[in-house]
């Protein structure tokens, strides 16, 4: 039996989803028996130019990491998926973004004279910034350009397959190596395209605690209290993201008494994850008949209780959602006004 050819690679995230793959323990060596490593760069010593060498759809499978952040992300990106019969979405930086996603609510300009310009290490009094290409003694020097957008891999390349989680856990890794390996020794067939190899329910719906009557009347964070490990994180006023995340993490986090965080993203029923987790919580909250009563200071009062909304509610999904980033309206030019 010829063996089939896979391939990780690392773009914007922390590497977390790399260490996962050996993770695995014994089936890395079912792995090895139907597979060769083509390119994974912390691994293996293997350069781009020989994945520019190999032929189109040479590698069978590529388990693509982390956001598209900057020229070389895109550049691996697509050249891999040309390389690649099949391409997954390989953790939530690759699926919605993850943590490298929130900085799209700033801008590139904002990051790096900050970085480079104002923090207390910066010792940068002529106010340089990196440049793409730079002429040192030794020759010119080339660097990635930096995106002003954080993008998910599917807003740059087609994606076969999409595999959640920071990082995707070990069972929906040995669930994905699984749908291969009897693929290639048995002929077995690949899932539609698209699919999401994890639970099509919510993480509430695999919740082991127990829920009654979702009714709070403030939020705490989760040090402020002491965690009850058998009732509904919501019922005890703790933000967990898990009516609008999807299952299939084994809900560790629950486990461990923490909140979800809701690294798995939504499910295929929720279009946006922050808003309807949004919603999910503005339904909890008990003002009894005074909605209408409430002015706006109450409402400000009510708000102000959720400690950092956007990294509460979008932490791993902002590129992916309908917001997508912060943006800037343009001021009105001086022919645009007297139009």
């Amino acid at each position: 039996m010829a063996k089939i050819r896979i391939a990780q690679y690392w773009a914007a995230g922390c590497g977390g989803c790399d260490v996962a793959l050996l993770d695995i323990d014994e089936k890395i060596l079912g792995v090895a028996e139907i597979a060769d490593i083509a390119f994974w760069p912390i691994a293996v010593d293997a350069k781009v130019k020989d994945v520019e060498a190999m032929p189109d759809g040479y590698i069978t499978a590529t388990l693509f990491n982390g956001a598209i952040r900057n020229s070389e992300n895109e550049h691996m990106a697509k050249l891999l998926r040309q390389k690649s019969a099949i391409l997954v979405s390989f953790g939530s930086c690759a699926c919605f973004g993850g943590i490298p996603g929130l900085a799209n609510v700033t801008n590139k300009k904002d990051i790096l004279e900050y970085v480079y310009w104002h923090t207390p290490t910066s010792d940068n009094v002529e106010h340089v910034l990196p440049t793409p290409h730079w002429q040192a003694p030794e020759g010119e020097v080339e660097i990635p350009v930096l995106y002003d957008t954080v993008m998910t891999l599917d807003q740059v390349v087609d994606v076969d397959y999409y595999m959640p989680g920071c990082p995707p856990t070990t069972n929906l890794i040995n669930e994905f190596l699984g749908i291969v390996e009897k693929h290639v020794k048995e002929g077995a067939a690949l899932p539609p395209k698209g699919s999401v190899i994890a639970s099509q329910k919510t993480l509430c719906d695999e919740c082991p605690r127990t829920r009654t009557t979702k009714k709070i009347d403030r939020i705490y964070m989760p040090y402020e209290i002491d965690i009850d490990p058998e009732k509904c994180m919501l019922e005890q006023g703790i933000i967990c993201l898990g009516p609008s995340t999807r299952a299939g993490c084994g809900a560790k986090c629950i486990l461990a008494n923490q909140p979800c965080r809701g690294c798995m993203g939504p499910t295929a029923e929720v279009l946006d994850q922050g808003g309807s987790m949004l919603s999910a919580l503005a339904s909890i909250f008990t003002i009894g008949n005074q909605e209408s009563q409430l002015n706006e200071d109450d409402i400000l009062e009510l708000m102000a209780q959720v400690k950092d909304p956007l990294g509460t509610f979008y932490a791993f999904t902002m590129p992916a959602s309908i917001i997508k980033r912060k943006v800037k309206e343009k001021k009105a030019t001086t022919a645009s006004k007297e139009a």
